[in-house]
């Protein structure tokens, strides 16, 4: 039987100030494409490899985000390096709630991931929603890390 890691609901509160997203040198946001989609679902799938979350195989995975009635195709951010790799992704709901974070291994370290959220924080500030809110395992020292840079807390 597997055991359920520990996670703890994190909460940012968009009424109070928001840097704007600083990207790395040869870095840069991207939309989210039908066409991106098998490159996102593959950082997704190496970077929760080592047991910080999980998603299922990409057909099924495809078929229920397309499916979900909170998906939004311009709350799905991507970090693409100038030589057109994907370096990170940030899937959020419309419910303001950020469900999934990844960097690919060989791009963590360098901001992506703050920038990143900050860039959700400015789009869910910009539809309106007071707070924005994750769910992290407890184990996951680094994610703990950023979002409580981030200003992200427990409530």
């Amino acid at each position: 039987m597997l055991e359920m890691a520990a996670a703890l609901r994190l909460r940012r509160d968009l009424s109070l100030p928001l840097p704007a997203p600083h990207w790395p040198p040869g870095l840069a946001p991207s939309p989210f494409t039908e066409d991106s989609a098998a490159a996102a679902h593959a950082v997704m799938l190496a970077g929760y490899a080592p047991g910080e979350g999980s998603v299922p195989p990409f057909p099924t995975w495809w078929q229920s985000l397309v499916a979900d009635s909170e998906f939004d195709p311009a709350l799905f951010f991507l970090a693409r390096a100038d030589d057109g790799q994907l370096a990170g992704v940030c899937q959020c709901w419309t419910s303001a709630f950020v469900k999934d974070l990844v960097v690919a291994s060989g791009f963590r370290g360098r901001g992506i991931g703050e920038a990143l959220m900050l860039t959700a924080f400015h789009a869910f500030r910009t539809r309106g929603a007071k707070n924005v809110d994750l769910k992290v395992e407890t184990g996951n020292a680094p994610a703990l890390r950023l979002y409580r840079r981030l200003g992200m807390s427990e409530g």
